[in-house]
């Protein structure tokens, strides 16, 4: 027999067990299956956290924690729902649907591959990992049996590379930023860039474009959960894939692939949070190591993972955050401007939030794609901070 405090811990433990829906992979950028109901029944909702602030400290695992503030509902609306009703132009609808696919196609892949070098390197030199060619091959897939997709570019590879003749749109993406975390099982995301072919100075709608020229950007995130965030006319909203919450079961006992889980999110001007890349360059500007200091004296709470993705991610989700990642002589550009800063850069600005080009203190927005494979400092998040970045590093 069980002693008390085992027996304990089996019931608590039992509670908490929720049954998963089994997934499968899609051979195809068709439309996502929806998502069979789980046969076994779900545990009873447990009581929300009472988590209260007193005198500007969360109680919790500690007080410098910051929990979701988001609320469960009674229902969640579908991706084609909020499409419908939040993205006028047919085509723009077109590519998000067949982006978001290949996002669920990714996050598949990506429960299922182990993470080992391929052998082969990108036009970098850089050693390419199994998951990076197969989240690449994935995206290629997608843009190449579009209707709407005229041109393609992959970070992996940074040619722009024409797809369907008649298509009106130019994708740029990373298919998976963090390919220095993925091995230690931390989120990874994939980063997604739209621009009208018609933009720019070519018929590639890429070089002579800006970030502002862009008409929607995809983030998705792959974690314990996957997330994409996606700008409509709006606003930016939040879709989350394979998601079986009570309430949400179809007719037919199934549920749907995408549905969106927050709307409209914003970025707040203020922040506590930081998140500083590139750090060593603060032995060359000493602009930086000072921001550093005050972020430091001030008790700034610092959520850094090294990967693009999660550390600009946490913004939407916090409402609230600072990105970092200035240049020296001795610490160049590292981040692409076309697949990377503008894509991000169009959705927080969207949210609210400021951009800095690390050089004039301009939006990165605004700044021209005059090659591919372009690179360029940041500054990314809420505005407030931003303009603190502005002052502290570059002294505008």
């Amino acid at each position: 027999q069980l002693p008390p405090s085992t027996k304990h811990q089996f019931v608590k433990m039992a509670a908490m067990t929720r049954a998963m829906p089994t997934l499968a992979v899609r051979a195809s950028a068709g439309a996502a299956p929806r998502r069979a109901a789980a046969k076994a029944s779900k545990a009873p909702v447990r009581a929300a956290r009472d988590v209260r602030v007193q005198g500007g400290d969360a109680y919790g695992a500690s007080g410098t924690s910051f929990y979701t503030t988001t609320e469960k509902q009674e229902s969640y609306d579908s991706l084609d729902n909020v499409l419908d009703a939040k993205c006028a132009d047919p085509e723009v609808r077109t590519v998000i649907k067949e982006q978001l696919d290949a996002c669920a196609d990714i996050t598949e892949a990506l429960r299922s591959a182990l993470v080992t070098v391929e052998g082969s390197s990108n036009t970098f030199g850089d050693a390419q990992l199994s998951v990076d060619v197969i989240a690449d091959q994935i995206m290629w897939d997608a843009v190449k049996s579009s209707a709407v997709v005229a041109f393609g570019a992959s970070e992996e590879e940074p040619v722009v590379k024409p797809c369907n003749p008649n298509g009106r749109f130019t994708v740029c993406w990373d298919p998976l930023d963090g390919s220095s975390i993925v091995d230690n099982n931390w989120a990874v995301g994939t980063m997604i860039g739209i621009w009208s072919k018609e933009t720019g100075d070519g018929e590639d709608g890429m070089l002579g474009a800006t970030g502002r020229d862009q008409v929607t950007a995809l983030i998705a995130i792959y974690g314990p959960r996957t997330t994409v965030l996606v700008g409509l006319d709006d606003g930016v909203y939040e879709f989350s894939y394979g998601c079986t919450p009570d309430g949400c079961q179809l007719p037919d006992g199934t549920f749907e692939p995408w549905i969106c889980s927050r709307k409209q999110v914003k970025i707040n001007p203020d922040s506590r949070i930081f998140s500083p890349a590139n750090m060593r360059a603060g032995q060359e500007v000493a602009g930086y190591k000072k921001l550093m200091d005050y972020y430091i004296d001030n008790k700034y709470t610092l959520r850094y993972s090294g990967g693009l993705v999660p550390d600009v991610y946490q913004q939407f989700t916090k409402n609230m955050g600072i990105f970092t990642n200035p240049t020296s002589d001795k610490s160049p550009a590292k981040l692409r401007l076309a697949f990377e800063a503008s894509p991000f850069g169009l959705l927080v600005e969207k949210a609210g939030g400021k951009t800095s080009d690390g050089v004039t203190g301009g939006s990165v927005l605004d700044v021209k794609i005059t090659q591919v494979d372009q690179r360029t400092a940041l500054c990314i998040g809420s505005a407030n901070e931003v303009d603190r970045f502005n002052s502290f590093v570059l002294g505008k």
